[in-house]
């Protein structure tokens, strides 16, 4: 199936933002922009020595809450390895917060060499903590326990261990509890070793319902194929168009396909060019939230689809040498989507 899980290829749950320490300790802002970069910047670095200065006064007096704010601080400005040391001795003082960005840290392999058993082991301690004013943050460390067992990183790789953290941490769908183990359910369902096609439906249809662009885009084609659920025409448009707008490239790519199956050239062709130029695939992945490697196969469609339509004359000025490129292009980004268009095409079928 497209929309599968694949090992390594899941990002790890961050740690829910709470507001800043910048922006708890500036407490007005300049109502005008400005425009200067060199005063811009001198006035961020006095107001990141401010901060310093006062958490690092804090720490002395005793506050314990200040070891995490500090190191969190440092994290924020990417100094990994102060941020290390900071969040060890929050981390020895029972703090969960700092084991678990001490869990991201290691497996990640930020301020140091990565070292998975590390990472593993302090987030463990946080999905499996009782108190009470962690709970927050306990089921984004059971999805990330899952990660790990489904990726075999830190532990024994297992699919039946990474299925039961990911039940866990999605909460029979809670919008309160990790809408990334929601929509991962619903890729590990696709899978050819797991498949579960209605559970995969249901998963998707819970994290897009809880906000989930992944799964709205995979909810989309669901629905247009009819996989794990009726096909529906209608359903697919909408989901497929609003996740489209919301800037999934996944979505984008099979919408080019939606119009091209309905034979709308012109909407095909233009939205297709428009996918095209889409450059940059793990910046998107960033501000999305978007896997990289659905962004690449969202893009071989805009791709192929923009070819098909220069080949033929659809929607576009015929060009088959301009056609041929853009074929190129599509095994470039995604070689399986494009084989599977051109085995469509050779049946006649696209």
């Amino acid at each position: 199936m497209e929309h599968k899980l694949s090992e390594h290829s899941l990002p790890h749950e961050p740690l829910p933002r709470s507001p800043s320490i910048e922006s708890s300790i500036s407490q007005t802002k300049s109502l005008h922009i400005i425009d200067d970069e060199i005063t811009r910047v001198k006035d961020d670095q006095e107001l990141n020595e401010k901060v310093e200065n006062l958490l690092k006064k804090k720490i002395q007096e005793g506050d314990k809450n200040a070891l995490f704010q500090l190191a969190q601080f440092y994290f924020e400005q990417e100094l990994y390895d102060h941020a290390l040391v900071y969040f060890q001795r929050a981390s020895d003082n029972g703090d969960y917060q700092a084991k678990y960005q001490l869990g991201i840290m290691y497996y990640d392999g930020l301020g140091g060499k990565e070292h998975h058993k590390k990472g593993f082991d302090n987030m463990f301690q946080v999905a499996t903590a009782t108190s009470n004013h962690v709970r927050h943050i306990i089921p984004c460390a059971q999805y990330n326990i899952g990660r790990a067992y489904f990726e075999g990183y830190g532990v024994k790789q297992s699919n039946d261990e990474a299925e039961k953290w990911w039940l866990l941490a999605a909460d029979d769908g809670n919008p309160k509890a990790s809408i990334k183990a929601q929509t991962a359910l619903g890729m590990y369902y696709s899978r050819e070793e797991t498949l579960d096609l209605k559970k995969a439906f249901f998963w998707h249809s819970e994290a897009t319902g809880n906000g989930s662009l992944e799964s709205q885009g995979v909810l989309g084609v669901m629905y247009t194929t009819g996989q794990g659920c009726r096909q529906n025409s209608d359903s697919a448009f909408e989901c497929l168009k609003e996740a489209s707008l919301r800037g999934n490239i996944y979505a984008m790519g099979n919408l080019v396909t939606y119009y091209y199956g309905k034979k709308l050239y012109t909407k095909a062709a233009e939205l297709a060019l428009k996918v095209t130029q889409i450059e940059k695939i793990e910046d998107i992945s960033k501000t999305t939230d978007c896997l990289p490697a659905f962004i690449a196969k969202g893009i071989a469609l805009g791709y192929f689809y923009y070819a098909r339509c220069l080949d033929l004359g659809q929607g576009v000025k015929q060009d088959n040498q301009l056609a041929k490129k853009y074929y190129s292009k599509a095994f470039e980004y995604d070689g399986a989507t494009a084989q599977r268009l051109q085995n469509m095409v050779t049946h006649g079928k696209v």
